[in-house]
This record gives structure tokens, C-alpha cells and sequence, in this order.
């Protein structure tokens, strides 16, 4: 007490610039992979191969290599191959003492796509990828055969394990080769699953019909055949009919086609697609921006709808077909079954992961683009168009029929729900379109009321943790208020009773604090729906919120981040304002002003959403997973953690 009385700190307690690390680039992403890959899931493990593949994918794409080849080695091994230019492998001009390839594969926004003057498009913009995958791989050896010579590097956890290497001549040889290993203090015991890479290498050579794809894999698993080439020169229609199979649709062929941007906007650029409807399944959209795929969607997606959706509607006026007016874009995804594929110059993505494209010119191009064409089409098939036309009047006179259902289930619901605190309806009366965001108590409940849209936002705040429906037994499950008053809100039945038909809403958003317990709630939510409501993730229905953890404010700027990491790199670089950052973290939602609520996490032109989906091709992981975390045998959730505990980050809780 007398040291702190004088004014003499403690040594322990301390706290000067020695206190500061600085970490480097691969430190950094070992550190906090999440920040660069998405974690360290199954899906981030294979975002790795993806990463290298599209290196090459950029190289055909600009005219440079006309084969790739993936190959998964019996080690857990992977290689990707190409015949393209070949990574530079002089010195840097920057650094002399390292090569270009050195400078690529260790340091984080070092690349050769930033100028355009190598790629007019590229997949890779941010010179991340590769550095990434060097510092997430035990094991990385990458060989550039240049000028008929072959040079090599190996590497370990993003350090260099000698300098470049000449190995010899290689007259008959040109490209790049990386091989590569997943680090298990990463990854853990997941593996590289073939099933997945061969998928993987055939959407590549659909995407660009001028390459050739080669896969070999030294351990196979259920079809996956052992070697296979893909090469389709009719692109994404070749892609869509094999989708499709036998299956009926309203047009004999797809209404597919390319459209080059420089010729038509005087920009580089182009955009494929193929779409067809059928009555045998529910309809899909895949769609890609310089071959990397984006699952959430984005800007060419919305450009390609309202192409399609204005050209149908024109088809109808022309043969007075009054009723076409009524098509919306939900009727034309139901059965609507479309691949979207366009490169552009430097495309604006969201996240490192690459999921959403928010290039705002693609909406454009791409809508112009396809509307013409669309046009034509319709004029020149007339049977197809009649067919198509016809079948999408039957889903909007059912949306509509629906409709009306829903507005009296609405009424009938609110009725049901009279408890305080409870349900807080929109106004919307069609299901397309509104939100119930599902929060954790009556403060959160509070600071909702005031952030949502009245027109098409709802809450439901619940009491706390709702019952672990695999943990509890049967019979308390139907007995359970809350469980009861999520099922009136929604309009649904539980297990078989359920008909995803009745749903109320169009999305239902799980919207807990950014905590440990919100995490939990959140997981037990999800376990219900899994259990309970499966049709419902599947149709893509049930979301997840990305509430922030802090505000940080410096002078007029002000930004908020969901973790420590990002808060960390704000402090660190500053927010380019003025002055002093303040620096505020949120304990839960009901803190949040609802100024904050709706910028953050709930208006749809600035929240980010999770979409919960369940990868169909490991269907039976997942089930076994959700049994041994949530289950009601404790001994195989303290087996999980004693196997999985040393990949866990340390929590500043």
C-alpha cells in the first residue's frame, strides 16, 4: 500500500510499452484464424484448398493455363497444380535479400492482383490467401517451373525452411505446384474429405469453360472416383442439366448465355448464367463472382432477379396475360433453379471468406446484361415462355391464397399470445419478407421495440434459457410455457405436427447478447429448431444475429467490432479520427441504445445475418454432434471437451 501511496507502482502491475506486442503477419493469423478463414471448422479447412485452386483459376481465367489439377495424397497431403505463368521467383525490388515468392507466401496484402494490370479479374484481390494458407499448414512446398527451370521453398506454420532452391531443368514443365498440410493444432483431427474437393475441382471447370480440371485422390470415399477430367464447353447450361438430371422442367433447354461488359459497358468483365424451372423440386440459386462461390448472395444475384422478374412481367403485358403483374421474386425462386457466374474488376466482398458480393456496378451490369437476352428468349420460345409464364400465375395465386390464410393464423396467434412482455407483431400481413427476432428478456425485448421496423419486424423476448430439448424429458417438453409461446408466435407445430407452410414469418432471427451465455441460449434455440422444426432450417428460414461486443469512438468517427480481435487492431491503428478512442463494451442488448440496435444488428442495410444451415453431406456428423453436446449423456460432452479443449482460444471473460 505504502509503493501506491508514493506514487512507486509494483513491478507485476506495470504497464509501459513493453506491455505492447506487436505480432507479425503469420503470428497473428495462427493467433486469430477466424479473422482471415472464417475458424477453424470443417468448412475453413476446405476454404484453404479453395484459396490456392482459385491462384489458378485466376491464371486460366486471364488466358495463362488451360489445366488444374487438385490431388489429395494418402498423408492428408494436398496439391494444386497448374500450367500457367508460374509464381514470380525474382528478387523482390522492395526487400532484395527475398524472392517475390517468398514475399507472397509469408506477408499478409502482398499479391499481384491489386493493379489490374496482371488479372483484369481475379478471385483473390487482398494478397491473403496464400500467406494464409502457409501459416495455417504444418508442411507447405511450393514449385515454380519458369523459363525451363524448376525452383522450390519449402516452409512450416508460415516460417520459411531455407531459402528458394534451383532443383534443376525442367524443358518440358511450366506453372506453379503448392502442396500443402492442414496444421492439426489448428484443425485438430479434422480431415479433407475428397467428397468435397471433388465437387469442388468439378464446379471450377463448369464455371470456366476454358479449362480443364484433373482430379486424383489416393483415398477415395463412397462414389468418389479415384482420378476424373472435367471439361464443359457449354459452361453452366452443361452445369444446370446434370443439376437437374430427369427431372421435368417448363423448358426444353435453359435459358443460359455470356455477355462480355467491355463490349457492352466498356469495362472488363462478363457475366454467364443458366436458369430453367421444374415442378419436381424446390428451386436453387448458386451463384459466383471470379469463380468464388458466394453462398449469401449479393449484388449480381440481385441484378439477375430483377432481370428475370422485369422480363417475365413484360412477357406477360405483351400476350395480356393480366395476372402476371402479381409475380414477385419469391415466385420465381420457388422452382426456379439458376446458376449465376460473373467476373468483374475488382469485386467489393464481404469478409475475408468471400460470401457476399457488395460490388454495387455488378447489380447493374449484370441486370442489363441478362435483360435483353431474356427478352429475346421469350420472344423467340413462345412455348416456353407460355409454359413458364402459366406455371409462375399458379405460385403467386397460391402466395396470395397463402396470404389471406396467414393474415386470420396472424390474427388468431396474437389473440393466443396476450401475455405482457410477449409478442410484439408487425403490421405486414404477408409472410414474405417479415422478421421475429427471438431475444433474451424483457431489456433486450425493450431496446428491440425501439430499433425495429413496425412494418415487417417482430419480437419475442424470452425468460432466460429455454428447456435443452434433448436433455429434458418428453413430456416436459410439451408442458413448457416458453417452448409453447415460441410455437403460438410462430404458428407451428412441433415434430411431426409440423407444416412449414403455417410458418408466420420469413426469417426467425436468434438475437442474443455477445456473451458465454448468450452463445448458450443461442445453441439451445438451435437444438430445438434442429430437433423440433428441421424443414425449417432447411427451406433456410432460421438465422442468427451478429450483435457487437464494443463502440469505439474517435472524435466524429465511430465503428463498432464484434470481438476482441478487431478491437484490438481499431486501438492499434486508430479510426482515423481525432483524439482520444473511447472505448465501450456492450453487456448485453438491453445496454444498447436503439439508435445503436438497429445500425448494428437489425437494419437489413447494415446488420450482418448468419444463415443455420445443416451440410447435407455430413447430415450424420452433425446429428451425432448436436447428440454428444446437448444429448443427456454428460460422460460424451466431457469426452468432447478433454479431446477439443486444447484448440480453444483463450476467453477474456
Amino acid at each position: 500500500m505504502s509503493d501506491l501511496l508514493s506514487g512507486n507502482t509494483p513491478k507485476a502491475s506495470e504497464y509501459d510499452a513493453s506491455s505492447i506486442q506487436v505480432l507479425e503477419d503469420m503470428e497473428h493469423v495462427r493467433l486469430r484464424p477466424g479473422m482471415y478463414i472464417g475458424g477453424k471448422d470443417d468448412r475453413a479447412l476446405h476454404h484453404m484448398v479453395a484459396e490456392i485452386i482459385d491462384n489458378s483459376m485466376d491464371e486460366a481465367v486471364a488466358g495463362h493455363a488451360s489445366w488444374i489439377e487438385l490431388e489429395l495424397h494418402d498423408n492428408g497431403h494436398v496439391t494444386v497444380r497448374d500450367n500457367g505463368r508460374g509464381i514470380p521467383i525474382d528478387p523482390h525490388p522492395k526487400d532484395p535479400s527475398k524472392s517475390a515468392l517468398e514475399i507472397i507466401f509469408c506477408t499478409l496484402n502482398a499479391g499481384g492482383k491489386f493493379s489490374g494490370d496482371n488479372y483484369e479479374t481475379s478471385g483473390g484481390l487482398n494478397g491473403v490467401g496464400s500467406s494464409v494458407v502457409n501459416a495455417l499448414s504444418d508442411h507447405l512446398r511450393v514449385e515454380v517451373a519458369k523459363n525451363r527451370e524448376l525452383f522450390a521453398m519449402e516452409f512450416s506454420r508460415g516460417v520459411p525452411q531455407g531459402k528458394l532452391e534451383k532443383i534443376g531443368a525442367a524443358p518440358n514443365r511450366r506453372g506453379t505446384a503448392v502442396t500443402f498440410h492442414p496444421d492439426p493444432e489448428i484443425f485438430g483431427n479434422l480431415q479433407l474429405r475428397p467428397s468435397k474437393l471433388f465437387a469442388m475441382a468439378r464446379s471450377k471447370a463448369f464455371l470456366f469453360s476454358g479449362v480443364e480440371i484433373r482430379w486424383k485422390t489416393a483415398q477415395p470415399d463412397g462414389d468418389t472416383p479415384m482420378e476424373a477430367t472435367f471439361h464443359f464447353p457449354g459452361g453452366l447450361a452443361d452445369y444446370l442439366n446434370e443439376v437437374l438430371g430427369k427431372s421435368s422442367t417448363y423448358a426444353e433447354a435453359p435459358f443460359g448465355g455470356t455477355v462480355d461488359f467491355k463490349e457492352k459497358f466498356g469495362q472488363p468483365g462478363k457475366v454467364n448464367w443458366a436458369i430453367n424451372w421444374t415442378p419436381s423440386r424446390d428451386g436453387f440459386i448458386q451463384s459466383y463472382c471470379n469463380t468464388v462461390p458466394t453462398p449469401e448472395g449479393g449484388t449480381h444475384e440481385a441484378g439477375f432477379w430483377a432481370a428475370i422478374l422485369k422480363g417475365i412481367k413484360a412477357y406477360g403485358e405483351l400476350v395480356g396475360n393480366k395476372k402476371a403483374g402479381t409475380i414477385t421474386r419469391e415466385d420465381l425462386i420457388t422452382g426456379g433453379c439458376a446458376l449465376v457466374s460473373c467476373f468483374i474488376r475488382e469485386p467489393e466482398f464481404v469478409g475475408q471468406t468471400k460470401d457476399r458480393l457488395a460490388t454495387v456496378d455488378a447489380q447493374r451490369m449484370v441486370e442489363n446484361a441478362v435483360r435483353d437476352h431474356f427478352d429475346n428468349w421469350l420472344a423467340a420460345d413462345t412455348k416456353s415462355a407460355g409454359a413458364i409464364l402459366d406455371f409462375l400465375v399458379l405460385r403467386a395465386e397460391e402466395r396470395l391464397r397463402r396470404r389471406q390464410e396467414k393474415e386470420t393464423a396472424r390474427k388468431s396467434a396474437t389473440k393466443k399470445l396476450r401475455l405482457p412482455g410477449k409478442l410484439t407483431d408487425c403490421t405486414s400481413k404477408d409472410r414474405a419478407g417479415t422478421e421475429l427476432f427471438i431475444v433474451e428478456g424483457d431489456s433486450a425485448g425493450g431496446s428491440g421495440k425501439g430499433a425495429r421496423n413496425r412494418v415487417n419486424q417482430a419480437l419475442l423476448p424470452l425468460k432466460g434459457k429455454i428447456l435443452n430439448v434433448l436433455g429434458a424429458a418428453s413430456n416436459k417438453l410439451h408442458t413448457n410455457s416458453e417452448i409453447n409461446d415460441l410455437c403460438e408466435a410462430l404458428g407451428v407445430g412441433m415434430g411431426s405436427k409440423f407444416n412449414l407452410d403455417d410458418l408466420r414469418y420469413d426469417k426467425i432471427i436468434i438475437m442474443t447478447d455477445a456473451d458465454v451465455d448468450g452463445a448458450h441460449i443461442a445453441a439451445l434455440l438451435m437444438t430445438f429448431f434442429y430437433t423440433q422444426m428441421r424443414p425449417m432450417i432447411d427451406a433456410g428460414h432460421l438465422y442468427l444475429a451478429c450483435p457487437p461486443l464494443y463502440r469505439l469512438t474517435q472524435g466524429a468517427r465511430r465503428v463498432y467490432v464484434a470481438d476482441d480481435a478487431e478491437k484490438d487492431l481499431y486501438l492499434e491503428k486508430g479510426l482515423g479520427g481525432k483524439g482520444k478512442i473511447d472505448l465501450q463494451r456492450f453487456k448485453g442488448l438491453g445496454e444498447m441504445d436503439a439508435k445503436d440496435l438497429k445500425e448494428t444488428t437489425m437494419d437489413p442495410a447494415t446488420r450482418k445475418l448468419i444463415k443455420v444451415t445443416v451440410q447435407e453431406d455430413i447430415a450424420g456428423e452433425t446429428a451425432d454432434l448436436v447428440e454428444r453436446l446437448m444429448g443427456k449423456k454428460p460422460e460424451l460432452r466431457f469426452q468432447y471437451i478433454q479431446e477439443n479443449a486444447r484448440f480453444v482460444e483463450e476467453l477474456d471473460v
